[in-house]
Protein backbone atom coordinates (compact mmCIF):
# COMPACT_ATOMS: atom_id res chain seq x y z
CA UNK A 1 0.00 0.00 0.00
CA UNK A 2 2.71 2.88 0.68
CA UNK A 3 4.61 1.71 -2.52
CA UNK A 4 0.75 2.36 -4.46
CA UNK A 5 0.53 5.66 -2.38
CA UNK A 6 4.45 7.04 -3.22
CA UNK A 7 3.77 6.24 -7.07
CA UNK A 8 0.59 7.80 -7.03
CA UNK A 9 2.35 10.88 -5.30
CA UNK A 10 4.84 10.83 -7.68
CA UNK A 11 2.28 10.57 -10.82
CA UNK A 12 0.45 13.54 -9.20
CA UNK A 13 3.49 15.54 -8.61
CA UNK A 14 5.07 14.84 -12.60
CA UNK A 15 1.06 15.75 -14.03
CA UNK A 16 1.54 18.92 -11.70
CA UNK A 17 4.77 19.90 -12.70
CA UNK A 18 3.66 19.38 -16.28
CA UNK A 19 0.90 21.71 -15.76
CA UNK A 20 2.83 24.35 -14.70
CA UNK A 21 5.54 24.01 -17.30
CA UNK A 22 2.94 23.73 -20.05
CA UNK A 23 1.30 26.82 -18.89
CA UNK A 24 4.04 29.31 -18.54
CA UNK A 25 5.65 28.20 -21.91
CA UNK A 26 1.93 29.31 -22.88
CA UNK A 27 1.72 32.40 -21.09
CA UNK A 28 4.76 33.01 -22.71
CA UNK A 29 3.80 32.43 -26.12
CA UNK A 30 0.59 34.77 -25.76
CA UNK A 31 2.81 37.32 -24.22
CA UNK A 32 5.15 38.24 -27.31
CA UNK A 33 2.69 37.56 -29.60
CA UNK A 34 0.53 40.44 -27.74
CA UNK A 35 3.55 42.87 -27.79
CA UNK A 36 3.83 42.04 -31.65
CA UNK A 37 0.38 42.65 -32.14
CA UNK A 38 0.60 46.07 -30.89
CA UNK A 39 1.94 47.15 -33.83
CA UNK A 40 -0.52 45.85 -36.02
CA UNK A 41 -3.30 46.99 -33.89
CA UNK A 42 -6.23 46.29 -36.22
CA UNK A 43 -8.81 48.67 -34.68
CA UNK A 44 -6.19 51.34 -35.08
CA UNK A 45 -3.30 50.53 -37.14
CA UNK A 46 -4.43 48.19 -39.82
CA UNK A 47 -7.25 50.80 -41.24
CA UNK A 48 -4.67 53.99 -40.58
CA UNK A 49 -1.92 51.72 -42.83
CA UNK A 50 -4.49 51.23 -45.33
CA UNK A 51 -6.45 54.52 -45.81
CA UNK A 52 -2.08 56.13 -45.81
CA UNK A 53 -2.38 54.53 -49.38
CA UNK A 54 -6.20 54.49 -50.64
CA UNK A 55 -8.90 56.52 -48.16
CA UNK A 56 -11.67 54.09 -49.56
CA UNK A 57 -14.67 52.81 -47.41
CA UNK A 58 -15.72 50.30 -48.97
CA UNK A 59 -12.20 48.91 -49.13
CA UNK A 60 -11.70 49.40 -45.77
CA UNK A 61 -14.89 47.18 -45.20
CA UNK A 62 -12.87 44.69 -47.28
CA UNK A 63 -10.62 44.69 -44.38
CA UNK A 64 -12.92 42.64 -41.45
CA UNK A 65 -13.77 40.81 -44.25
CA UNK A 66 -10.38 39.29 -44.89
CA UNK A 67 -9.72 39.41 -41.04
CA UNK A 68 -12.71 36.96 -39.84
CA UNK A 69 -13.06 35.34 -43.20
CA UNK A 70 -9.37 34.44 -43.00
CA UNK A 71 -9.55 33.58 -39.57
CA UNK A 72 -12.97 31.56 -39.43
CA UNK A 73 -12.77 29.77 -42.85
CA UNK A 74 -9.38 27.81 -42.77
CA UNK A 75 -10.18 26.37 -39.43
CA UNK A 76 -13.61 24.60 -40.75
CA UNK A 77 -11.34 23.05 -42.94
CA UNK A 78 -8.34 21.85 -40.91
CA UNK A 79 -9.94 20.95 -37.67
CA UNK A 80 -10.72 17.38 -37.95
CA UNK A 81 -6.80 17.35 -38.80
CA UNK A 82 -5.59 19.57 -35.92
CA UNK A 83 -7.82 16.56 -33.94
CA UNK A 84 -5.88 13.60 -35.57
CA UNK A 85 -2.77 15.17 -34.93
CA UNK A 86 -1.04 14.11 -31.45
CA UNK A 87 1.04 16.02 -31.17
CA UNK A 88 -0.06 20.07 -32.05
CA UNK A 89 3.14 22.41 -30.80
CA UNK A 90 5.08 22.07 -33.96
CA UNK A 91 1.76 23.32 -35.82
CA UNK A 92 1.69 26.10 -33.40
CA UNK A 93 5.59 26.98 -34.40
CA UNK A 94 4.34 26.54 -38.00
CA UNK A 95 1.57 29.03 -37.95
CA UNK A 96 3.32 31.53 -36.06
CA UNK A 97 6.38 31.76 -38.82
CA UNK A 98 3.61 31.92 -41.70
CA UNK A 99 2.60 35.07 -39.46
CA UNK A 100 5.51 36.40 -39.33
CA UNK A 101 6.73 35.90 -43.20
CA UNK A 102 3.28 38.04 -44.00
CA UNK A 103 4.35 40.99 -42.08
CA UNK A 104 8.27 40.30 -43.17
CA UNK A 105 7.27 40.57 -46.79
CA UNK A 106 5.20 43.84 -46.21
CA UNK A 107 7.80 45.67 -44.43
CA UNK A 108 9.99 44.76 -47.66
CA UNK A 109 7.65 45.48 -50.33
CA UNK A 110 6.17 48.77 -48.97
CA UNK A 111 8.81 51.18 -49.24
CA UNK A 112 9.48 50.58 -53.34
CA UNK A 113 5.92 50.79 -53.98
CA UNK A 114 4.59 53.50 -52.00
CA UNK A 115 5.51 56.28 -54.67
CA UNK A 116 4.86 54.68 -57.97
CA UNK A 117 2.01 52.33 -57.67
CA UNK A 118 -0.11 52.74 -54.53
CA UNK A 119 -2.95 51.06 -56.43
CA UNK A 120 0.03 47.88 -56.24
CA UNK A 121 0.66 48.60 -53.29
CA UNK A 122 -3.04 48.57 -51.78
CA UNK A 123 -3.76 45.46 -53.36
CA UNK A 124 -0.45 43.67 -52.24
CA UNK A 125 -1.73 44.44 -48.55
CA UNK A 126 -4.89 43.03 -48.88
CA UNK A 127 -3.53 39.98 -49.87
CA UNK A 128 -0.54 39.93 -47.75
CA UNK A 129 -3.43 40.76 -44.71
CA UNK A 130 -6.04 37.73 -46.06
CA UNK A 131 -2.94 35.54 -45.94
CA UNK A 132 -2.06 36.49 -41.94
CA UNK A 133 -5.53 36.06 -41.29
CA UNK A 134 -5.88 32.79 -42.40
CA UNK A 135 -2.28 31.89 -41.08
CA UNK A 136 -3.41 33.19 -37.62
CA UNK A 137 -6.92 31.81 -37.79
CA UNK A 138 -5.15 28.05 -37.91
CA UNK A 139 -2.84 29.52 -35.34
CA UNK A 140 -5.69 30.35 -32.72
CA UNK A 141 -7.22 27.25 -33.31
CA UNK A 142 -4.34 24.70 -32.84
CA UNK A 143 -3.46 27.22 -29.26
CA UNK A 144 -6.94 27.03 -28.37
CA UNK A 145 -6.71 23.24 -28.66
CA UNK A 146 -3.25 23.15 -26.82
CA UNK A 147 -5.36 25.30 -24.36
CA UNK A 148 -7.81 22.89 -23.67
CA UNK A 149 -5.51 19.91 -23.90
CA UNK A 150 -2.95 21.13 -21.36
CA UNK A 151 -4.65 23.75 -18.95
CA UNK A 152 -8.01 22.41 -17.15
CA UNK A 153 -11.05 24.94 -17.45
CA UNK A 154 -10.75 26.16 -13.87
CA UNK A 155 -7.35 27.68 -14.53
CA UNK A 156 -7.97 28.90 -18.32
CA UNK A 157 -8.85 32.32 -16.44
CA UNK A 158 -5.87 32.49 -14.47
CA UNK A 159 -3.70 32.07 -17.91
CA UNK A 160 -5.58 34.50 -19.70
CA UNK A 161 -4.77 37.10 -17.07
CA UNK A 162 -1.06 36.83 -16.97
CA UNK A 163 -0.86 36.37 -20.88
CA UNK A 164 -2.92 39.49 -21.06
CA UNK A 165 -2.35 41.47 -18.65
CA UNK A 166 1.28 41.34 -18.65
CA UNK A 167 1.62 41.34 -22.44
CA UNK A 168 -0.33 44.50 -22.18
CA UNK A 169 2.07 45.92 -19.96
CA UNK A 170 5.09 45.03 -22.48
CA UNK A 171 2.94 45.98 -24.97
CA UNK A 172 2.44 49.76 -24.06
CA UNK A 173 6.08 50.02 -23.48
CA UNK A 174 7.09 49.09 -26.84
CA UNK A 175 4.52 51.55 -28.27
CA UNK A 176 5.69 54.47 -26.61
CA UNK A 177 9.12 53.53 -27.15
CA UNK A 178 8.60 52.72 -30.78
CA UNK A 179 5.34 52.88 -32.15
CA UNK A 180 5.01 56.43 -31.70
CA UNK A 181 8.42 57.35 -32.80
CA UNK A 182 7.41 55.86 -36.38
CA UNK A 183 4.04 56.63 -36.33
CA UNK A 184 3.63 59.91 -39.33
CA UNK A 185 7.07 59.19 -40.51
CA UNK A 186 8.51 58.88 -43.33
CA UNK A 187 9.57 55.05 -43.82
CA UNK A 188 7.39 54.54 -40.17
CA UNK A 189 5.09 51.59 -41.77
CA UNK A 190 8.07 49.19 -42.80
CA UNK A 191 9.69 49.97 -39.65
CA UNK A 192 6.36 48.61 -37.76
CA UNK A 193 5.77 45.51 -40.24
CA UNK A 194 8.96 44.55 -39.43
CA UNK A 195 8.95 44.65 -36.05
CA UNK A 196 5.38 42.81 -36.00
CA UNK A 197 7.23 39.88 -38.01
CA UNK A 198 10.11 39.61 -35.41
CA UNK A 199 7.98 39.30 -32.56
CA UNK A 200 5.81 36.57 -34.17
CA UNK A 201 9.14 34.94 -34.83
CA UNK A 202 9.92 34.95 -31.53
CA UNK A 203 7.15 33.76 -30.15
CA UNK A 204 7.58 30.56 -32.42
CA UNK A 205 10.37 29.62 -30.19
CA UNK A 206 8.00 29.27 -26.87
CA UNK A 207 6.18 25.97 -28.17
CA UNK A 208 8.72 23.80 -28.59
CA UNK A 209 9.82 24.21 -25.04
CA UNK A 210 5.95 22.50 -24.32
CA UNK A 211 5.44 19.11 -23.04
CA UNK A 212 2.73 17.80 -24.31
CA UNK A 213 2.14 14.13 -24.35
CA UNK A 214 1.34 12.23 -27.45
CA UNK A 215 -2.59 12.12 -27.86
CA UNK A 216 -3.96 8.26 -28.45
CA UNK A 217 -5.61 8.57 -31.65
CA UNK A 218 -7.74 5.89 -33.59
CA UNK A 219 -7.38 5.60 -37.21
CA UNK A 220 -10.05 7.26 -39.43
CA UNK A 221 -10.64 4.60 -41.71
CA UNK A 222 -9.08 2.92 -44.08
CA UNK A 223 -6.03 3.19 -47.07
CA UNK A 224 -7.82 4.42 -50.39
CA UNK A 225 -6.23 1.93 -53.13
CA UNK A 226 -4.85 2.75 -55.91
CA UNK A 227 -6.74 2.98 -59.44
CA UNK A 228 -6.19 -0.25 -60.89
CA UNK A 229 -7.93 0.71 -64.37
CA UNK A 230 -4.92 2.40 -66.41
CA UNK A 231 -6.43 5.61 -65.61
CA UNK A 232 -4.70 8.50 -63.63
CA UNK A 233 -6.32 11.75 -63.30
CA UNK A 234 -4.34 14.63 -63.22
CA UNK A 235 -2.81 15.96 -60.24
CA UNK A 236 -5.14 19.38 -60.03
CA UNK A 237 -8.77 17.45 -60.43
CA UNK A 238 -7.67 14.90 -57.48
CA UNK A 239 -6.90 17.81 -55.58
CA UNK A 240 -10.45 20.06 -56.62
CA UNK A 241 -12.37 16.51 -56.11
CA UNK A 242 -10.43 15.99 -52.76
CA UNK A 243 -10.94 19.53 -51.74
CA UNK A 244 -14.98 19.30 -52.50
CA UNK A 245 -15.56 15.88 -50.66
CA UNK A 246 -13.82 17.27 -47.73
CA UNK A 247 -16.23 20.55 -48.38
CA UNK A 248 -19.14 18.09 -48.10
CA UNK A 249 -17.76 15.79 -45.42
CA UNK A 250 -17.11 18.92 -43.04
CA UNK A 251 -20.32 20.69 -43.77
CA UNK A 252 -22.52 17.76 -43.15
CA UNK A 253 -20.16 17.07 -39.64
CA UNK A 254 -21.06 20.74 -39.05
CA UNK A 255 -24.62 20.57 -38.88
CA UNK A 256 -25.06 17.63 -37.11
CA UNK A 257 -22.61 18.55 -34.28
CA UNK A 258 -24.94 21.90 -34.62
CA UNK A 259 -27.66 19.83 -34.77
CA UNK A 260 -27.14 17.69 -31.50
CA UNK A 261 -25.98 20.30 -29.25
CA UNK A 262 -28.58 23.81 -29.19
CA UNK A 263 -26.19 25.16 -26.48
CA UNK A 264 -23.52 25.43 -29.40
CA UNK A 265 -26.30 26.69 -31.84
CA UNK A 266 -27.22 29.70 -29.47
CA UNK A 267 -23.54 30.51 -28.54
CA UNK A 268 -23.09 30.73 -32.63
CA UNK A 269 -25.89 32.98 -32.48
CA UNK A 270 -24.46 35.21 -30.03
CA UNK A 271 -21.06 35.08 -32.01
CA UNK A 272 -22.50 35.91 -35.18
CA UNK A 273 -24.45 38.95 -32.96
CA UNK A 274 -21.39 39.89 -31.63
CA UNK A 275 -19.50 40.12 -35.07
CA UNK A 276 -20.57 43.34 -35.55
CA UNK A 277 -18.21 44.87 -33.40
CA UNK A 278 -15.67 43.79 -35.15
CA UNK A 279 -17.61 44.85 -38.86
CA UNK A 280 -17.66 48.58 -37.13
CA UNK A 281 -14.04 49.50 -35.57
CA UNK A 282 -12.13 50.25 -38.61
CA UNK A 283 -14.94 53.09 -39.23
CA UNK A 284 -13.74 54.74 -35.72
CA UNK A 285 -10.51 56.03 -36.76
CA UNK A 286 -11.74 57.17 -40.04
CA UNK A 287 -14.67 58.54 -38.20
CA UNK A 288 -12.02 60.51 -35.96
CA UNK A 289 -10.13 61.63 -38.61
CA UNK A 290 -12.98 63.12 -41.83
CA UNK A 291 -15.55 64.01 -39.17
CA UNK A 292 -13.49 65.59 -36.37
CA UNK A 293 -9.91 66.57 -37.81
CA UNK A 294 -8.22 64.33 -35.52
CA UNK A 295 -4.01 63.76 -36.89
CA UNK A 296 -2.06 60.32 -36.96
CA UNK A 297 -0.46 61.07 -33.86
CA UNK A 298 -3.17 60.65 -31.87
CA UNK A 299 -3.31 56.60 -33.03
CA UNK A 300 -0.37 56.07 -30.23
CA UNK A 301 -3.21 57.29 -27.40
CA UNK A 302 -5.48 55.10 -29.00
CA UNK A 303 -3.60 52.20 -28.82
CA UNK A 304 -2.26 52.52 -25.52
CA UNK A 305 -5.52 53.00 -24.12
CA UNK A 306 -7.10 50.08 -25.89
CA UNK A 307 -4.25 47.86 -24.93
CA UNK A 308 -4.41 49.39 -20.97
CA UNK A 309 -8.16 48.68 -21.15
CA UNK A 310 -7.47 45.03 -22.11
CA UNK A 311 -5.51 44.15 -19.24
CA UNK A 312 -7.45 46.21 -16.65
CA UNK A 313 -10.20 43.72 -18.28
CA UNK A 314 -8.58 40.69 -18.06
CA UNK A 315 -7.46 41.05 -14.21
CA UNK A 316 -11.33 41.51 -13.28
CA UNK A 317 -12.78 38.74 -16.23
CA UNK A 318 -10.11 36.38 -16.02
CA UNK A 319 -10.50 35.28 -12.27
CA UNK A 320 -14.25 35.92 -12.59
CA UNK A 321 -14.73 33.21 -15.21
CA UNK A 322 -12.61 30.33 -13.06
CA UNK A 323 -14.48 30.41 -10.24
CA UNK A 324 -17.97 31.56 -11.45
CA UNK A 325 -17.95 30.49 -15.10
CA UNK A 326 -17.58 31.76 -18.45
CA UNK A 327 -20.94 32.07 -19.23
CA UNK A 328 -21.91 35.23 -16.92
CA UNK A 329 -18.61 37.23 -18.06
CA UNK A 330 -19.72 36.20 -21.91
CA UNK A 331 -22.89 38.14 -21.12
CA UNK A 332 -21.47 40.83 -19.29
CA UNK A 333 -18.59 41.59 -22.27
CA UNK A 334 -21.01 40.96 -25.03
CA UNK A 335 -23.37 43.43 -23.50
CA UNK A 336 -20.80 46.38 -22.38
CA UNK A 337 -19.34 45.90 -26.06
CA UNK A 338 -22.90 47.40 -27.47
CA UNK A 339 -21.86 50.61 -25.81
CA UNK A 340 -18.55 51.42 -28.12
CA UNK A 341 -21.11 52.30 -30.89
CA UNK A 342 -23.12 54.20 -28.74
CA UNK A 343 -20.06 56.19 -27.21
CA UNK A 344 -18.61 57.47 -30.50
CA UNK A 345 -21.99 58.36 -31.42
CA UNK A 346 -22.62 60.85 -28.33
CA UNK A 347 -19.50 62.11 -29.29
CA UNK A 348 -20.54 63.16 -32.87
CA UNK A 349 -23.23 65.57 -31.08
CA UNK A 350 -20.53 67.16 -28.89
CA UNK A 351 -18.58 70.05 -30.59
CA UNK A 352 -15.73 69.23 -33.04
CA UNK A 353 -12.55 70.55 -30.63
CA UNK A 354 -14.43 68.91 -27.82
CA UNK A 355 -15.42 65.26 -29.43
CA UNK A 356 -11.50 64.99 -30.99
CA UNK A 357 -9.82 65.80 -27.11
CA UNK A 358 -12.43 63.29 -25.88
CA UNK A 359 -12.34 60.69 -28.61
CA UNK A 360 -9.96 58.19 -27.02
CA UNK A 361 -12.55 56.99 -24.15
CA UNK A 362 -14.10 55.42 -27.67
CA UNK A 363 -10.88 52.67 -27.20
CA UNK A 364 -11.94 51.85 -23.73
CA UNK A 365 -14.92 49.13 -24.35
CA UNK A 366 -12.68 48.66 -27.82
CA UNK A 367 -10.33 46.98 -25.12
CA UNK A 368 -12.87 44.06 -24.24
CA UNK A 369 -12.67 42.73 -28.15
CA UNK A 370 -9.48 40.76 -27.35
CA UNK A 371 -10.74 39.18 -23.78
CA UNK A 372 -14.21 38.63 -25.79
CA UNK A 373 -12.77 36.43 -28.19
CA UNK A 374 -10.64 34.22 -25.94
CA UNK A 375 -14.01 34.10 -23.41
CA UNK A 376 -15.68 32.64 -26.44
CA UNK A 377 -13.19 30.19 -27.09
CA UNK A 378 -12.90 29.02 -23.84
CA UNK A 379 -16.70 28.77 -23.75
CA UNK A 380 -16.51 26.68 -26.66
CA UNK A 381 -13.88 24.48 -24.98
CA UNK A 382 -16.07 24.06 -21.95
CA UNK A 383 -19.24 22.98 -24.04
CA UNK A 384 -17.17 20.45 -26.16
CA UNK A 385 -18.06 16.75 -24.61
CA UNK A 386 -14.50 15.64 -24.96
CA UNK A 387 -11.35 17.13 -25.58
CA UNK A 388 -11.07 15.50 -29.51
CA UNK A 389 -13.90 17.78 -30.33
CA UNK A 390 -12.23 21.15 -29.09
CA UNK A 391 -11.10 22.06 -32.22
CA UNK A 392 -14.59 21.43 -34.19
CA UNK A 393 -16.20 23.00 -31.50
CA UNK A 394 -13.66 25.97 -31.94
CA UNK A 395 -14.12 26.76 -35.79
CA UNK A 396 -17.63 26.46 -35.28
CA UNK A 397 -18.01 29.74 -33.31
CA UNK A 398 -15.07 31.48 -35.17
CA UNK A 399 -17.02 30.75 -38.32
CA UNK A 400 -20.16 32.24 -37.18
CA UNK A 401 -18.07 35.14 -36.17
CA UNK A 402 -17.50 35.27 -40.12
CA UNK A 403 -20.32 34.57 -41.50
CA UNK A 404 -21.95 37.75 -41.57
CA UNK A 405 -18.72 39.81 -42.42
CA UNK A 406 -20.19 39.19 -46.75
CA UNK A 407 -22.46 41.78 -45.47
CA UNK A 408 -19.19 44.17 -43.81
CA UNK A 409 -18.66 45.95 -47.48
CA UNK A 410 -21.96 47.05 -47.70
CA UNK A 411 -21.07 48.17 -44.28
CA UNK A 412 -18.44 50.24 -45.69
CA UNK A 413 -20.65 51.59 -48.52
CA UNK A 414 -22.96 52.31 -46.08
CA UNK A 415 -20.77 54.43 -44.49
CA UNK A 416 -20.50 56.57 -47.37
CA UNK A 417 -23.79 56.98 -48.29
CA UNK A 418 -25.54 57.54 -45.62
CA UNK A 419 -22.72 58.88 -42.63
CA UNK A 420 -21.67 56.95 -39.54
CA UNK A 421 -24.50 57.48 -37.06
CA UNK A 422 -27.05 55.32 -38.59
CA UNK A 423 -24.45 52.78 -38.71
CA UNK A 424 -23.24 53.03 -35.26
CA UNK A 425 -26.63 52.76 -34.00
CA UNK A 426 -27.72 49.82 -36.23
CA UNK A 427 -24.48 48.12 -34.96
CA UNK A 428 -25.29 48.58 -31.27
CA UNK A 429 -28.65 47.50 -31.61
CA UNK A 430 -27.52 43.81 -33.11
CA UNK A 431 -24.74 43.59 -30.21
CA UNK A 432 -26.92 43.83 -27.42
CA UNK A 433 -29.65 41.10 -29.24
CA UNK A 434 -26.60 39.12 -29.10
CA UNK A 435 -26.13 39.71 -25.41
CA UNK A 436 -30.41 38.86 -24.73
CA UNK A 437 -29.49 35.61 -26.60
CA UNK A 438 -26.63 34.77 -24.07
CA UNK A 439 -28.64 35.20 -21.28
CA UNK A 440 -29.85 31.78 -22.17
CA UNK A 441 -27.09 29.96 -22.71
CA UNK A 442 -26.15 27.10 -19.78
CA UNK A 443 -23.08 27.05 -17.64
CA UNK A 444 -21.24 24.17 -18.77
CA UNK A 445 -19.63 23.27 -15.40
CA UNK A 446 -23.03 22.86 -13.94
CA UNK A 447 -24.41 18.97 -13.64
CA UNK A 448 -27.78 20.20 -14.67
CA UNK A 449 -26.25 20.22 -18.44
Amino acid sequence: MPNGCNEHNAQAGNAAGRQTRNTFWLETYQVIVRVGWIFKTETIIMPAVLDAVVDSGLLRGLLPVLNRGGQSVPPLFVSGSVARRPVKKWMLVQTSLAMAICFGLLAVAWSPLEASRPDLLALLFLVLYGLFSASNGLNQLVLASLQGKLIPAGSRGRAMVVSVALGSVLAIVAALALLGRWLGTPGGFPKIFAMTSFFFALAGIAPVFLDEPADNVPPTGTVRQPRTDGLQQPALWRWLTGLLTGLRTGIECWRQTLAADRSLLRLSLVAACFSAVLMLFPHYQAFARDRLGSQIGTLLLWVVVQNAATGVVSLVAGPFSDHRGTRIVLIWLVALSATTPLVVTLLSLLPQSVAVEWFWIVYIPLGLNPISLKIFTNYALELAPQAAEHPRYVSIVGAALAAPFVLSPLVGMSVDLFGFRHVFLSGSAIIACGASIAIGLPEPRSASR
